[in-house]
């Protein structure tokens, strides 16, 4: 087996890749809500109310033939301050537990062998120390096996909480170790435990906290007897029910992830892996340090929505604001959109330059801990409903109806759309709409200065001499690269003549070129990949509007900058060239106009 193959059976959890299964293709398809206080104050109503709503979502999500494994279920929350430093005195009463924000805790998937985990714990606290932290303790988590189901019950791990606080001897005095820079210090030791031992930790955060597993909606207020403890209070939650599209359940692949909830696909997740393994050498951050430890940013066995939060994570953990991350990530439709302002605008095609979106079907509610957002894709093809109640709550999810709330209590009704989003403050309540939050994302720096000092559009290029072939020349070609009559009369000439796609009804008894013993086209190798499920196929004509095949080519700057030379690039219209656009392009740099570098 190659070495990429094997890359991609690093999970456990499914079967290695053979016939026509993947585990690259693992997939979701799914419903999710969230529960937010806008009076910023938290309370266990939140938590109930929320995993009330994960009940009602119980037909988003599969059970297994066992009829008690499910395909995942999961709850997103503030980290429950009172509840873990009550159990851990109980426990340890001489352990001092720093004050809220001053420590991290997370529940840890350990293995269920005691040797392993034993091993295993002592690597993580290894790892923590390299990373200026120090475990204060091990806490195990009440669950209750039995109400899973016979495949989930096998399947599970240990799970036991993990408190981490700043080290006592480290360099840096304890006191001026902010909020922000023990987040970052979790994350790092959380990434690099994942990496280099193979646990899975579905969150470690100061702010935050994620409970999920192999389980039912209705299993996981059961299994997690804790979170139907009064002392687990929050400001906001966030739940999830899994449906894995023609995939296999997962105790690690249930959602939420660690900061984002996703009910659809992301079509394009291969080529996005692919380019962010690519501008990993490039990638430098100040604020976290030497990154190589953390890479692959995209660990191998994850799904499209575990490759996304991870890379929404080291966006904002690199500094960037959680909307200002999910724009660039999600983006919505701008370049024959007629409505935008242009410093919007601005911002958008700046971006596009920086990063390529990660497309598909895509409703989601994603938090920091500090702001909550919810925004749908540029198609907007999966559905999202928010409401708003006159005592301050705002729920929001794939659907209405998650909760029974009287009518008189309702002041507001609203739908996510297309490419927009909406952010909630957790600490004030403030709801910003989409208006506000891209205003203020667009005057962050002066986009629109740097596209015109830097990008150069293809079709501005002066034109170049244009070599014109004798028909014996162009025949000549076309027998050796493989075209046969049937192509040219069929399907070349109506496109050459009458701008038309061709249309045929006929079967095809020739070998795929994979297999053929003649020469072959090389369009003839690819074949178009659908969607699993339900999403339509696109294309730049008929769907216009959110649709785009502008390309930049030039020089890749650092993911996690924003800068003057992120935007020097060729602009082409079109992905696929002809001679007299690679003649403008070779030949580009002696127009003194031209300012690529």
């Amino acid at each position: 087996m190659s070495e990429h193959q094997s890359s991609r059976n690093s999970n456990p959890d499914f079967p290695r890749a053979i016939g026509l299964y993947d585990p690259a293709s693992e997939k979701d398809a799914c419903g999710l809500a969230s529960v937010v206080s806008l009076k910023g104050e938290p309370s266990h109503e939140i938590i109930a109310l929320a995993l009330e709503a994960l009940g009602n979502l119980e037909h988003r999500g599969a059970v297994g033939s066992d009829a008690g494994t499910g395909d995942g279920a999961g709850i997103l929350s503030d980290l429950p301050d009172q509840l873990i430093r009550e159990e851990l005195h109980a426990r340890q009463p001489k352990l001092r537990l720093p004050s809220p924000g001053n420590y991290a805790a997370g529940l840890v998937f350990l293995p269920q062998a005691s040797t392993e985990r034993k091993a295993t714990k002592y690597r993580i606290a290894a790892i923590a120390s390299e990373e200026g932290l120090e475990v204060l303790a091990w806490r195990p988590v009440a669950v209750r096996p039995e109400v899973l189901g016979e495949s989930a019950r096998a399947a599970s791990p240990v799970i036991e909480q993990v408190i981490l606080a700043p080290r006592n001897n480290d360099p840096i005095d304890t006191a001026q170790i902010t909020p922000v820079q023990l987040e970052r210090r979790a994350y790092r030791t959380r990434k690099r435990v994942q990496l280099e031992t193979g646990c899975y930790l579905p969150s470690l955060s100061a702010r935050t906290i994620v409970y999920k597993g192999m389980v039912t909606t209705l299993q996981l207020p059961g299994f997690y007897e804790e979170l139907s403890d009064e002392r687990f209070t929050s400001r906001f939650a966030i739940v999830h029910s899994r449906y894995s599209t023609n995939t296999f359940p997962s105790w690690h692949l249930a959602q939420p992830l660690r900061m984002v909830a996703h009910n659809g696909e992301i079509n394009t997740v291969r080529g996005n892996r692919n380019w962010m393994r690519a501008r990993e050498a490039q990638l430098k951050s100040e604020l976290l340090g030497d990154l190589r430890p953390l890479q692959p940013i995209c660990s191998d066995g994850g799904s499209d929505s575990a490759s996304f939060d991870e890379v929404l994570e080291l966006l904002v953990m690199a500094g960037r604001s959680l909307p200002h991350a999910l724009a660039m990530m999600v983006p919505e439709a701008w370049e024959s959109e007629t409505g935008l302002h242009p410093e919007l605008v601005d911002f958008l095609e700046y971006h596009s330059l920086v990063m390529e979106p990660w497309d598909g079907p895509a409703a989601m509610i994603a938090t920091d801990g500090n702001e909550l957002v919810a925004l749908l894709d540029r198609n907007g093809l999966r559905p999202g409903r928010y409401l708003t109640t006159s005592d301050g709550l705002m729920v929001i999810a794939s659907e209405t109806g998650v909760l029974d709330i009287a009518p008189e209590r309702v002041t507001q009704r609203g739908r996510l759309q297309p490419g927009r989003m909406l952010a909630v403050d957790l600490v004030t309540g403030n709801v910003r709409h989409d208006d506000e939050v891209k205003t203020e994302l667009s005057q962050l720096a002066p986009w629109g200065v740097w596209l015109r000092e830097g990008r150069i559009r293809l079709g501005d290029l002066p034109e170049r001499e244009h070599l014109v072939h004798p028909p014996a020349s162009t025949s000549r070609r076309q027998r050796t690269f493989g075209y046969t009559e049937e192509e040219l009369r069929l399907l070349i000439t109506p496109m050459a003549r009458d701008g038309i796609e061709p249309l045929a009804a006929m079967g095809t008894d020739t070998p795929i070129a994979v297999l053929s013993d003649r020469p072959r086209l090389v369009f003839d190798y690819f074949v178009q990949q659908f969607a699993q499920v339900t999403n339509p196929p696109l294309d730049a004509l008929r769907e216009e509007l959110v649709t785009s095949l502008l390309t930049g080519i030039g020089p890749q700057a650092n993911l996690l900058t924003a800068s003057a030379d992120h935007a020097r690039q060729v602009i082409l219209d079109f992905p696929v060239i002809n001679n007299d656009a690679l003649a403008r392009i070779q030949h580009f740099g002696e127009d003194p106009s031209a300012s690529v570098r």
